[in-house]
């Protein structure tokens, strides 16, 4: 499980370093792809196949349409032995990420995000979905 967030920064190649608690629970390689907001996310290979056999189940046009999303733009990296993981030119420029970068642990994925995209979303969900959520939680 991820969860944490780490202020950090990418170079101009695209590379950052993964946080160490990060890389304890992955390979040496995992999958980068597209996230689900405007962000980038970083996924086992284990994990990476179980969103590949999911999307499977799906009706055909749910199924072909994450697959564009989700699977076409995904690419396998190697993570170095300092730690550091590349991300794809095309997957940072769709994300904006340009130097200042936030890495999020979500549970079974790593969101990267631009700090600023990042700051703006969490005060969004603080306005729009949190207290509902909370709500059914009944906290």
């Amino acid at each position: 499980m991820f969860s944490g967030t780490t202020n950090q920064t990418i170079d101009p190649k695209g590379r950052f370093i993964l946080p160490s608690k990060f890389r304890e629970e992955l390979s040496s390689t995992v999958y980068v792809t597209s996230g689900f907001e405007n962000c980038v996310q970083i996924l086992s290979p284990e994990q990476f196949d179980r969103l590949r056999e999911q999307i499977r189940q799906l009706p055909a046009d749910k199924t072909l349409s994450l697959q564009y999303i989700l699977i076409s733009p995904a690419t396998e990296v190697s993570v170095s032995a300092q730690g550091r993981v590349m991300i794809p030119q095309k997957l940072r420029e769709d994300a904006s990420l340009t130097k200042d970068i936030v890495v999020v642990g979500m549970d079974t994925r790593i969101e990267v995000w631009n700090k600023e995209n990042f700051e703006a979303f969490i005060e969004k969900q603080k306005k729009e979905s949190v207290k509902e959520a909370l709500e059914l939680l009944r906290l």
